[in-house]
């Protein structure tokens, strides 16, 4: 079943500095999202205060998404030490 997607500014904002920074990064996360759209169960749940949120990580960075109904909602792409 694919389910839609909902970015969030925060995110958009990421997504294109990032494009101009590294562009093998960038799409390398294009493609990844295009996965969780398929599959969004098969990354990894976060716990205590982010419980109910999912993330993937690409390197030093990590992808943080939640996932409602039908909907998945691309919360934010940030440096590993910035996300949490």
């Amino acid at each position: 079943m694919d389910y839609g997607v909902e970015l969030s500014e925060e995110f958009e904002k990421s997504f294109i500095k990032l494009r101009k920074k590294d562009k093998t990064l960038f799409l390398r996360i294009q493609k990844k999202l295009k996965e969780i759209v398929e599959s969004p169960e098969h990354y990894k749940p976060l716990r205590n205060v982010l419980a109910g949120y999912n993330r993937i990580q690409f390197g030093s960075f990590v992808l943080i998404y939640k996932i409602e109904e039908n909907v998945v909602r691309i919360i934010s792409l940030d440096h590993h030490d910035k996300a949490y």
